[in-house]
């Protein structure tokens, strides 16, 4: 019986803490018609300049200006076109 009470909190701990994270959704992809690029360097689930600004104003990029400064970060290994 405690083995089991055990192995249900740890796959309860284990599907909230996956569950809280926030990640990038589909739904945003098709909201702002924007690739996932648009806010996440390729290949991570870390922020740029327009995700950071997205998550700031309660999921929207109205009004949201592109550094004229910043360059676009590409896969590592993948040439740029």
């Amino acid at each position: 019986m405690n083995q089991l009470a055990v192995s249900l909190a740890t796959f309860a701990a284990i599907l909230l803490w996956s569950s809280s994270a926030g990640f990038a959704k589909p739904e945003y992809t098709r909201r702002t018609d924007k690739p996932c690029e648009f806010c996440h360097p390729p290949n991570s689930r870390e922020l740029n300049d327009a995700g950071k600004y997205y998550r700031d104003h309660k999921h929207s990029l109205e009004g949201y200006k592109p550094n004229p400064n910043s360059k676009p970060e590409r896969a590592p290994g993948k040439p740029s076109k």
